[in-house]
């Protein structure tokens, strides 16, 4: 009887180990996915607030006033304009558009034949 007492004795003993050591093993795993979420919600942060600045940085009047100052580049137009074909030769630039005449103003007599016609 006391072999059979001391053998359960072992046994809750042993079952007692496994039982701390496994709640230690749970605890540390708990802390890192802790830990890994926090990094994560960080990086998303990160993440989020570069896309701002991205944004910001990439505004139409930003990169055309960037372009204007640092690349001492201008706008371009039928003047300045050069197209080069394949074989490396360049065609003229067309000459620019002539305004079109203004249209002739209208006579008053289609006014007033149109009030004579009610």
């Amino acid at each position: 009887m006391a072999r059979i007492n001391l053998l359960l004795l072992m046994a809750v003993i042993a079952t007692a180990l496994y039982l701390v050591h496994t709640q230690y093993l749970s605890r540390q795993l708990y802390t890192e996915l802790d830990r890994v979420q926090q990094d994560a919600r960080r990086l998303e942060t990160d993440r989020d607030r570069l896309q701002v600045e991205k944004r910001a940085q990439a505004t139409p009047l930003r990169v055309e006033k960037l372009a204007k100052e640092q690349l001492q580049m201008r706008t371009t137009s039928p003047a300045i304009t050069q197209y080069v074909r394949p074989d490396g030769t360049v065609i003229p630039a067309v000459a620019p558009v002539a305004p079109a005449p203004a249209p002739p103003k209208p006579a008053t007599k289609p006014a007033t034949a149109a009030r004579a016609a009610r």
